[in-house]
């Protein structure tokens, strides 16, 4: 999708639509990773269930709802066998997320942090 000179976010996405789309996933190993999709530029995407038998998949996403509940609160096995990602959620916010020197999770909101 492309545009031409000064569009507004709203003309593309509508008032109520949000524009990022973050995803967070723990592995067994307790390795955590983060994804951010910026639907304004038409190149990011996302699987968001692995590979699988079909009715292991999470079926249940909609545009613009949030999700927490990929893991049990009792035993922390997923409800969803396929669902790669625990958590996810939506914001017009540019959030950046990152692991800090101390081992927070830290979430920066409107300015950039260079990834290495």
């Amino acid at each position: 999708m492309s545009y031409v000179g000064q569009v507004n976010q709203e003309d593309i996405l509508g008032t109520d639509n949000p524009r990022y789309f973050y995803a967070l996933r723990r592995t067994e190993d307790g390795l955590v990773y983060f994804a951010k999709i910026d639907q304004l530029t038409g190149t990011d995407s996302l699987s968001l269930n692995n590979p699988g038998v079909p009715t292991a998949n999470f079926e249940n996403f909609e545009y613009g709802v949030d999700y927490f509940d990929g893991r049990s609160a009792t035993d922390h096995t997923r409800p969803y066998a396929n669902l790669k990602y625990d958590q996810y959620r939506w914001d017009n916010k540019n959030i950046f997320y990152y692991i800090s020197a101390t081992g927070n999770l830290v979430a920066r909101t409107n300015a950039v942090f260079n990834y290495s």
